[in-house]
């Protein structure tokens, strides 16, 4: 949590907010941004910190996730006093309506059967959570996920929804404000679920719509330059948008007292470099040091094909050449830059905090520039850290970056290299980079690029013979990779028309020497995931 004293902290006291108690659903993050597009702040709390969360966050709305444990087990997690005493608004998601339940005098036991996936729920009582959305006596599809369930109602609440299994499928106490639903109102498979949290913290909670990005933008100039004071700003460009909304938001809170470092590591899309460049030196006049280092990567990436390898190698190579960088912005005369700006997000910000306390598995290591600060002892100056990666782009909206830039695609910081499985060469990245060019090309003419999450060619470390012009081919296959997703933990791939592939696979066969054969790649995440490496 961010210290009384911290800027930050000033600005998100001036908004109406809510507590989001972590169980560890895997979906928390969702409540949290159906409450932000509702235009209420929020912030997540693993249960271990709710307390101390709640005291300093001082909410004026609540609300339980769900989770993977049984309320049932010993030393199971519960809601800390504090809420339920506060007499401020409540909502309880699948494992929330449980202990919500449980600890305010009701009954939980294992269910007679278990319900996942869809379902319908009847609603058997008028509610203020159902205002305008559900009425009485009818019934709506919705999403469930639990093996528990409640069997006897705490005192003060009425069942205002049941399922076919009979469960309690909501229960409200409409006198205390207290609501606990066993689905997952916060899925897209549960269709009206996000009316319904904008109901809780509307209707119910009483909560001002006063988050959004027009007054955001306000506010963290005004926290950057209460933070910064009259010192130096260095900011990493890593040509995404994360980057480059914090770098203009800076900006314009400090001027020229914000230096970027674009590292060029030779490892981006075709032309991309050329684009940040014209972008921050020539549109918003932004002093950018461009770092051409790609021989530097490139050559120590020779021969190396394990991908691990791969990023720890360019994550060292980008914080020994920002460093150089900075240590040459340092001996300019204006004075050695006090902050570092980075683009972290809220995500970032959630997933540091382990929710039981110890270690995860790690699936595949980040290149950020997070590992800077210990290394260079500067300050931080993070000015999304607040916000989500759609918030993100709707400041960019606001800040004037170009949509095509705001609606780019997430590319990842060791860039093509993990799009190369295998070894890494000059010669197969100017492949890569002239096939997904071409695919993407496709998809924008197509009219898909918006629908899509993330779009990409791989080169695969694949020969295979081919006939072309009467003549033997032995040459790389590129697979194309595209998937929708909301917040890139999970996703699926996107179901083009065989035409459009057809029409992709033609062009780069016929386009770029060197590729014969393309495929398409169909699996979803879990259990792939969406990048190769």
């Amino acid at each position: 949590m961010m210290s009384q004293s911290d800027p930050r902290q000033e600005n998100v006291n001036r908004h109406d907010k809510v507590l989001i108690v972590d169980f560890g659903s895997q979906v928390t993050q969702l409540i949290a941004r159906r409450v932000r597009e509702a235009g209420v702040y929020c912030e997540i709390a693993p249960f271990q910190s709710a307390e101390r969360a709640f005291e300093t966050l001082a909410p004026k709305a609540v609300i339980l996730s769900g989770g993977p444990a049984s309320v049932l087990d010993q030393g199971s997690p519960r809601v800390p006093d504090v809420i339920f005493s506060s007499k401020v608004p409540v909502l309880g998601i699948c494992y929330g309506e449980q202990v919500m339940a449980l600890q305010l005098g009701g009954k939980v036991a294992a269910g007679k059967t278990r319900e996942f996936g869809r379902a319908d729920v009847e609603i058997l009582a008028e509610s203020a959570l159902f205002d305008n959305v559900w009425e009485k006596g009818q019934s709506y599809p919705v999403w469930m996920s639990h093996g528990d369930a409640v069997i006897d109602l705490p005192p003060g609440f009425v069942r205002a929804a049941t399922s076919r299994q009979e469960a309690v499928a909501v229960m409200a106490d409409e006198a205390r404000h207290y609501y606990g639903v066993q689905f997952h109102l916060e899925v897209v498979h549960t269709p009206q679920g996000a009316r319904l949290i904008e109901n809780f913290v509307h209707k119910v909670a009483g909560l001002s719509r006063d988050w959004t990005m027009r007054a955001f933008r306000q506010e963290a100039i005004a926290a950057i330059q209460a933070k910064v004071g009259t010192g130096r700003v260095l900011c990493g460009l890593s040509g995404g948008v994360d980057s480059a909304v914090a770098a203009l938001l800076i900006h314009e809170a400090i001027g020229d007292r914000l230096t970027c470092v674009f590292v060029d590591h030779g490892l981006l899309r075709h032309g991309e470099a050329e684009e940040i460049v014209s972008l921050f030196r020539g549109h918003y006049n932004i002093p950018l040091i461009h770092a051409q280092a790609q021989d530097l990567f490139l050559d120590a990436l020779a021969g190396v094909s394990d991908p691990e390898e791969k990023r720890r190698i360019i994550g060292r190579l980008f914080i020994e050449t920002f460093e150089a960088e900075a240590k040459t912005i340092a001996s300019d005369g204006k004075g050695v830059p006090e902050f570092l700006g980075q683009g972290t997000l809220y995500p970032d910000v959630i997933e540091s905090v382990s929710f039981t306390g110890g270690p995860s598995v790690t699936i595949k290591s980040h290149h950020n520039v997070g590992g800077l600060p210990e290394r260079m002892n500067m300050k931080l100056v993070e000015p999304l850290r607040e916000l989500f990666k759609d918030e993100v782009r709707e400041l960019g909206r606001e800040l004037g970056l170009p949509e095509a830039f705001v609606s780019r695609h997430p590319f990842p910081g060791p860039g093509l290299a993990i799009r190369c499985p295998g070894g890494v060469t000059r010669e197969k990245l100017a492949i890569l980079r002239q096939a997904d060019a071409i695919y993407l090309d496709e998809i924008r003419k197509a009219g898909l690029y918006d629908k899509i999450w993330q779009a990409f060619a791989v080169l695969l470390p694949v020969q295979t013979v081919g006939v072309m012009g009467d003549g033997r081919t032995y040459e790389f296959v590129c697979a194309l990779r595209a998937v929708t997703s909301v917040d890139g933990m999970t996703a699926d791939f996107y179901s083009f028309e065989m035409d459009f592939l057809g029409r992709a696979a033609t062009r780069i066969i016929n386009e770029v020497q060197g590729i014969n054969r393309v495929v398409y790649d169909v699996t979803s995440k879990p259990p792939g995931t969406i990048e190769w490496e």
